[in-house]
């Protein structure tokens, strides 16, 4: 059984402006990739399982 992790904590981007800002986005995409990337691992029965399919994938991992 696979297990997915999405407790990041994104606070304080007003105050750091643009940098942090940035670093936000690049975390975002980075949990975006492993989230796809976990759930392509997983066989169609596990998907079912969870109430996905393949196609479910992309949309998935974009949202918030």
């Amino acid at each position: 059984m696979s297990a997915i992790d999405t407790n990041r904590v994104h606070g304080g981007t007003r105050s750091f402006g643009i940098g942090s800002k940035f670093l936000a986005a690049i975390a975002a995409w980075n949990d975006a990739r492993v989230t796809r990337n976990e759930l392509s691992r997983l066989t169609d029965r596990e998907l079912d399982d969870i109430g996905l399919t393949r196609g479910d994938i992309e949309s998935v991992s974009r949202a918030r």
